[in-house]
This record gives structure tokens, sequence and C-alpha cells, in this order.
């Protein structure tokens, strides 16, 4: 018997989603309302492909809880100035932590064998970035290894990847691509054992590249056949993948649909080009569903690829609820 739902989600994975669903759309006041809007009633949606989806910027205007409780933290993107940031309000961080780290586990082995180098600002610098308190935990965990935050710092980068390298150690490198771009315009490294992992982030500092590009230059500069990356926003508490050409595939406790980007409840097939919504599980205390502003499409696999991101201005239908 084929329990496979749609492309990368089994029964048993929908059934959790479908639980989880009922539960919002009673718990969660935005969602509760966002659904009466669209005159969706729970007690007729059977399956996940039936869900509506949460447009995702109303992170940055509403609170997005599941229930009644007292925020720990509040997670927020990142943002120029004067930009409406995403606000996450997250009941448990300790959760967060945990689900993070069983999803790298799952696509590189147990996190104590590494040694992180995180090319991003550190912690005290930005203790409201979801990523930034991601890697903390991570470099706690590892720091006998010699992991460490290097905020922007060419030459201590340089030095900690020709120590890494000269003493055969598992390293990782995570950082946001123009700081990547500017340390490799500078210096050169063969370090072909080295996983970098690019976390985007131009944010207008540089002139836009393709990926194949960005990857193209930063395999040049350090010397490596793939450049790996991590999928990941303010508004999730699980993250993606690549290990190379773009591919990206889901932690457990995440997966993709695609959605046709003129009309948001209908559901694509795989090989399809359209809107990337998100189930994620451990958003149990926020919403686990959620209509990004990224286009994609996925593969039959459950796999994935990144294709741009959607003109705000084209969006249709139910993302426009609460503003008209």
């Amino acid at each position: 018997m084929n329990d496979k739902v749609y492309p990368g989600i089994d029964k048993a994975f929908s059934d959790q989603a479908l639980k989880l669903f009922r539960h919002q759309a009673i718990n969660n006041p935005v969602y509760n309302q966002f659904l009466k809007l669209l005159d969706a009633h729970m007690d007729n949606i059977s399956s996940i492909l039936e869900i509506p989806f949460l447009p995702i910027s109303l992170f940055k205007t509403h609170a997005i809880k599941t229930g009644s409780w007292q925020e720990k933290k509040i997670f927020l993107s990142s943002g120029t100035t004067g930009q409406v940031r995403s606000k996450h309000y997250i009941k448990d961080v300790s959760k967060y932590l945990k689900n993070t780290q069983y999803g790298f586990t799952k696509f590189y082995g147990n996190i104590e064998d590494w040694t992180i180098l995180a090319y991003l600002p550190g912690y005290s610098e930005n203790t409201s970035s979801s990523l930034i308190e991601m890697m903390a935990y991570f470099i706690d965990i590892t720091r006998q290894n010699g992991s460490k935050f290097i905020p922007f710092n060419q030459a201590d980068l340089l030095n900690c990847l020709l120590n890494c390298k000269l003493h055969n150690k598992k390293t990782l490198l995570i950082g946001v691509s123009h700081a990547l771009i500017d340390f490799v315009e500078k210096y050169q490294i063969s370090f072909p054992e080295l996983i970098l992992m690019e976390t985007g982030g131009m944010k207008g500092l540089k002139e836009e590249l393709t990926k194949m590009d960005l990857h193209t230059l930063l395999k040049t500069g350090f010397g490596l056949s793939h450049v790996h990356s991590e999928y990941g926003m303010t508004e999730l508490l699980s993250q993606a993948y690549s290990k190379g050409e773009g591919i990206y595939e889901c932690s457990d406790t995440l997966r993709i649909l695609i959605k046709d980007p003129t009309d948001p409840l209908e559901v694509l097939t795989a090989n399809r080009n359209g809107v990337i919504n998100i189930i994620d599980l451990a958003n149990e205390d926020s919403c686990a569903f959620i209509a990004t502003e990224d286009l994609g499409r996925v593969a039959i696999d459950g796999s994935f690829e990144l294709l741009g991101r959607l003109d705000v201005a084209d969006l249709r239908g139910c993302n426009l609820l609460f503003y008209s």
C-alpha cells in the first residue's frame, strides 16, 4: 500500500500535521481568524493538501501564538533600518535548540565530532537571531574542539582554518554570503575536507549573485567541490540543508508543499514551480503552516530547490485578507 500523501510526506507525518492543525485552528487566535476569513471550516479539512497556510508576513504584524503563555524569547528577522521585522514568540528555547541539534545530526552526524567556525556576528551582538542562537548552542557543545564565533575577522578566520586543516579537524564553516565573498577576495585556501555552509544574507551589501555564481566563487576560494547551504528562517524552528547543487532536504519535523502563486489554495504536483509552503511540526506553540514568499519546486522524493523570491505585489487571494 502506498502511504505517500505528497512528495516526501507519508501518512504518519500527515496524521501528525492534521492533529496539530486541528489544535491550532482552535487555539491560535490569529490562525483561527484567518481560517474564518477564508470560510475554511476545520471539520471539512481531512487532508494536509486542504489546509490553508498562514502568510508569513503576518509574523510582522501579529503575535502568532497557540494557547496563552508568556514568551521566554522573541526571535527577530534581520532587516535594514526602518523595515518592519518579523517576530517569532518562543515558549521554550530549549525545545528549539534540541530540535536544531536533532536536525543537524540527521545530515552531518554527531555534533560533538565537529569544530564549528561561525563567521557571523557574535551572540552578544545579536541575541534575537534564531541562527545565532542555534550556532551559540552548537559552539557551546563543541567548544573543546576549538569552535568559536569569528565576527568577520578575516585574519582570525584564516588562522583557524589553517589550524583545523593542519590537525585534520572535522570542520564546519558557516557564514553569511557577503562576508564569505569578502574573505575569498582577500585570501585563498585549499581545504577540500572543509564543510562550507552559506546561509544567504546579501541584504543589498553586495551585487546580487545567482546561487550558482556565488557557489562557484566560494568553491574556487576555499578549494572545494561543493558548497552547502542552510534553509531556515525566523518564523521556523526547523531547518533544511543542501549538500550541494542547490538541492535541499528537510529535517524530520519539516516538509514542503508547493502552491500556485495566483491561487494559494491550489497545491501543485512535483516538479512544478510555485510558492514554498512549509509544515513545521516544531512550531507547535506558534503556527506550523506557513506560506512563505520563496519560489521553488519539490521533487518526487520531497527534496526541493529554491528559485528566488515572490514579487509580493503579485500576491492574490487569502494572503491579502488581513489588509483589506
